[in-house]
């Protein structure tokens, strides 16, 4: 299934996307698509339903991030080898975790603002996973199986406050509007593996991303099990698993380091196979947000 939420930001409505791509509703069945209806019971009985009795949705609404009440969001850092190279970092020896704040989570297709003073936003496409059930000391063998589904994630990060500003990587990557899902979240049963995805990204229409998720240093089912070992997860959490080389901190010309980041009117579009496409346009920083 292609679960969504669409509607006016905080007005969201749950539903459905069927075979033929027709958004259907679902405010009838379920009052949302939130940490209740990720376990396997509750995506079962979705799954059972005739999509085409649904109410079909009239015109394009928005869409939002198709999980509400995200507990923790959650990102895995250098997990591809030619992007670590490209950070001029080593390849980590386990996996990379840090923070990004819900309050920067937004709809796929909505507007991105820099933050105020920013000159080094940068883009990353990432396999999103999100947990259906709880997690805690999961083995490899069984992490997949707390797996509702997988969505597509745009991991904005400013560089300067990430990498040049002390501490933590957390500080560059929770801003306003840095965490685009969506927009779907497509249930596991409809990704049997999440290591053979197509990924990419382009900015004002020039391919800066494509790789695949078959090139991750850690997959998706050690990233869930070792995550697990340090903070339990619960359902609707949500972690984005690194990105493949092409981020505008990595850009050369000639052989030489000429870093390319994020300025008003550029325009961000990517996407993963099978779980959909997102397009952002870049807004200059305004108090209050846009």
């Amino acid at each position: 299934m292609k679960l969504v939420r669409y509607g006016k930001p905080g007005k969201e409505k749950p539903g459905l996307v069927d075979s033929t791509g027709t958004l259907r509703d679902l405010s009838a069945v379920v009052a949302d698509i939130g940490p209740d209806q990720l376990g396997d019971k509750a995506l079962a009985k979705l799954a059972k339903l005739k999509a085409d009795k649904l109410p079909a949705v009239k015109g394009s609404p928005r869409m939002g991030c198709p999980v509400a009440g995200v507990g923790k969001f959650i990102a895995i850092g250098l997990n591809y080898a030619d992007h670590a190279a490209e950070a001029g970092m080593p390849i980590p020896k386990e996996p990379i975790v840090f923070q990004k704040a819900t309050s920067c989570i937004q709809g796929p297709d909505d507007a991105v603002m820099l933050p105020k003073g920013s000159v080094k936003s940068d883009w990353e496409v990432e396999l999103g996973v999100v947990i259906g059930a709880t997690a805690r000391y999961v083995s490899k063998a069984q992490a997949l199986q707390h797996v509702a589904g997988y969505c597509t994630i745009n991991d904005l990060s400013e560089r300067e406050y990430q990498l040049e500003r002390g501490g933590t990587w957390d500080k560059g990557k929770g801003c306003d509007t840095f965490g685009p899902i969506g927009p779907w979240l497509v249930t596991r049963d409809e990704v049997p593996n999440p290591q053979k995805l197509k990924m990419w990204l382009d900015l004002n229409g020039q391919r800066m991303q494509s790789g695949s998720t078959k090139t991750m240093i850690f997959g998706v089912a050690e990233i869930v099990s070792y995550v697990s070992r340090f903070m339990t997860l619960m359902p609707g959490d949500i972690i984005t698993t690194g990105t493949p080389p092409g981020v505008g901190m990595g850009v050369k010309k000639d052989g030489v380091a000429a870093p390319l980041y994020l300025k008003k009117g550029d325009v961000m579009t990517l996407g993963i196979e099978g779980l959909g496409e997102q397009r952002q346009v870049v807004h200059a920083y305004k108090a209050g947000g846009l």
